[in-house]
């Protein structure tokens, strides 16, 4: 797996936390390419935590985000369980529909200073938090993802 280094730009904040967030999210899809479904599901270390359900995690993370605690959306939030029937490829495509969905709320968005509609306990929090949490999120994972294909198979790599 090719080790990508992050993009470098001199765009305003807006951008360069989009640009961000986005190359860890490949990252993460990096990861887990070449992965079939049982090497996905394995429980390989104490916490339970597998491929699969790191990418339903994300994709559950930026939905509950985005369109549940900034836009204040009543849209569906897909579980970040992992069912008998789910598939790796079912997990990964959700989870680019989600950061479409959230890249569009993003653009949207009048200014990074515009808070949140509907966090449910503790400080309000504006859209610019939002994304440095999604941002350190994703990136947290990707690294959980790189431990779990580093012991699936010896594959590393951003």
């Amino acid at each position: 797996m090719a080790d990508l280094k992050p993009p470098r730009l001199a765009g305003d904040e807006r951008d360069t936390l989009q640009v961000l967030l986005q190359y860890q999210r490949d990252s993460l899809l990096r990861k887990v390419d070449g992965v079939d479904d049982s090497a996905a599901r394995r429980q390989l270390v104490g916490s339970g935590t597998t491929l699969l359900w790191l990418i339903k995690h994300l994709a559950w993370a930026e939905a509950v985000w985005i369109s549940r605690r900034f836009a204040g959306a009543d849209t569906p939030v897909p579980p970040d369980t992992v069912e008998p029937s789910d598939t790796l490829a079912e997990a990964v495509k959700l989870y680019q529909a989600t950061w479409k969905q959230t890249d569009a709320v993003v653009s949207a968005a009048s200014s990074l200073d515009e808070m949140c509609r509907g966090v449910p306990d503790g400080p309000p929090v504006n859209l610019r938090w939002v994304l440095g949490h999604l941002l350190e999120e994703t990136a947290r994972h990707a690294g959980h993802a790189d431990i779990l294909r580093e012991l699936i198979d010896g594959q590393t790599g951003r």
